[in-house]
């Protein structure tokens, strides 16, 4: 019995001593996205662990505590200085990230971006959604809930997020090309990566516009922050408010329809893919055109911008299993 004993305790060592190894050996993968602690990217973290588990990555994400991009370039040269061998970013300011993801570059590292298409320091880039697919898709079904007439307000996630405002332009200019009786109040507002701001925005913007009877919010909180304030105005079914949001989070929302609609990618699956071509890129496989990628389906890249359409409906019918899918 001893001997047992001392036979399951050394195998266990072993096996302990296995799995370190294992974790100390496997490759390191960090993504920064734009915010820590919301849903949208919460889910994107789930996808990003499961898909690191499967594939033998150590792949984790790094949320700041605001949408600052200061704090993304904070959080890449952390990355950079550990040596891991592939970053991900979700950026917010595309332009102020250029230098330290060239930095990236420089010390060997493979640089992955979403969200911002032909970013500059970026090995990859991809997007789930074609900017001109999106923001049309959202513009046309704006114009529906409003009858074609009246004024509408556009948020985004930040004036400097790229693929935000290239979804603001393509909405904008299908609805002044096909509804000339719809009209834009004042140009953009950067707040929708802040629910209490878009509230806040959106309070401001009824009270100033009596004729206003849209919003489109283009990051995942402006929808919750402008449903919120036209809950609080009263102005359910006078006001509709459009944009994709984590179901989750808006589903009382959009069955009360102080939310109306939009559309969405699954932000899970884009964690997935995050880590499925980092592994790729670490094992020195090529990424080209025809090639059949998991989470993408067969890409035909432009540049280093891989685009697929997978668009989601968010509506009555569709949230509640959007939401099981813990999205």
């Amino acid at each position: 019995m001893r001997k047992l004993i001392i036979a399951a305790l050394a195998a266990s060592l072993s096996l302990a001593g296995a799995v370190a190894a294992f974790a100390q050996d496997a490759p390191k993968v960090g993504i920064v996205v734009k915010i820590g602690g919301i849903p949208w990217f919460n889910a994107m973290e789930a996808g990003i662990k499961e898909q690191g588990q499967k594939l033998g990555v150590d792949a984790f994400m790094i949320g700041p505590t605001s949408a600052d991009p200061a704090l993304q370039v904070r959080a890449i040269e952390d990355l950079i200085a550990q040596g891991v061998k592939v970053i991900g970013v979700v950026p917010n300011d595309a332009k102020v990230l250029e230098p330290v993801l060239s930095k990236a570059q420089a010390a060997g590292i493979k640089v992955i971006t979403h969200e911002s298409p032909s970013q500059k320091g970026a090995d990859w880039n991809f997007e789930l959604a074609s900017s001109t697919g999106f923001g049309e898709a959202h513009g046309k079904l704006l114009a529906e809930k409003m009858g074609g007439k009246g004024e509408y307000a556009v948020f985004v996630g930040s004036l400097t997020v790229p693929l935000h405002n290239a979804w603001a332009d393509a909405a904008i200019a299908y609805i002044k090309a096909n509804y000339p009786d719809m009209k834009l109040v004042g140009d953009r507002y950067g707040v929708a990566e802040d629910v209490d701001k878009s509230r806040s925005t959106a309070l401001d913007l009824i009270a100033a516009h009596p004729d206003l009877k849209g919003f489109l919010a283009f990051g995942s909180q402006g929808p919750i922050g402008a449903g919120r304030a036209v809950e609080e105005r009263r102005k359910t079914g006078k006001i509709f408010v459009l944009g994709p949001f984590s179901p989750g989070q808006g589903q009382k929302l959009i069955k009360s329809d102080a939310i109306s609609g939009g559309f969405m990618w699954n932000p899970k699956q884009a964690g997935e893919v995050f880590v499925t071509l980092a592994d790729r890129l670490i094992k020195g496989e090529s990424i080209k055109e025809g090639d059949d990628i998991p989470g993408l389906g067969v890409i035909k890249p432009a540049g280093n911008d891989i685009i697929v359409d997978q668009l989601l409906p968010i509506n009555k019918d569709t949230v509640d299993d959007l939401a099981a899918m813990g999205l």
